[in-house]
């Protein structure tokens, strides 16, 4: 399920971004928090918190304190995640998923060195000027240049800018 809930996340905050909605759920699962989270870390989204199936008030947004999961509740979790507007323009303009179900796509410390800095390395394509990339890595999700400092490859998830 897990590369299957990263494309539909994906694909759900490029429609949000869209639609200039400010507040948007996503299933409560472990990669669309450690997604979210990243994507926070960087600046493209404002706050993530966990909620039930309402979403919570915008200015109780970040010390909400999520209640516990339990087996009767663990359906109706969702995860709430406050887009970002600068100048009445959304921060997240471009979320595209890389790796998809059918095939996945990986990259080494050689190849991530050479994105990072802007070059093709193979399949992937520099990044321009305020692109991330985010892997999966066994130290969890990353944007490409944490993960160069970190000297670790991994699988690619998505391109955001």
């Amino acid at each position: 399920m897990g590369i299957y809930s990263i494309t539909n996340m994906c694909a759900h905050l490029q429609n949000a971004t869209r639609a200039r909605l400010g507040i948007t759920s996503l299933p409560n699962t472990k990669y669309n928090l450690h997604l979210a989270l990243a994507l926070q870390r960087t600046g493209f989204i404002g706050a993530v918190t966990r909620g039930g199936a309402h979403p919570p008030a915008p200015e109780e947004f970040q010390t909400l304190e999520p209640e516990p999961v339990t087996t009767a509740n663990a359906a109706t979790r969702r995860l709430w995640v406050q887009l970002k507007y600068f100048n009445n323009e959304p921060v997240l303009r471009n979320l595209k998923a890389v790796s998809k179900p059918s095939r996945r796509v990986t990259a080494d410390l050689n190849a991530l060195g050479r994105v990072a800095r802007g070059f093709q390395a193979g399949m992937h394509q520099g990044l321009n000027l305020g692109e991330c990339l985010f892997l999966s890595t066994d130290r969890g999700v990353l944007e490409a240049r944490e993960a160069l400092e970190k000297k670790v490859g991994g699988m690619v998830l998505c391109r955001v800018s």
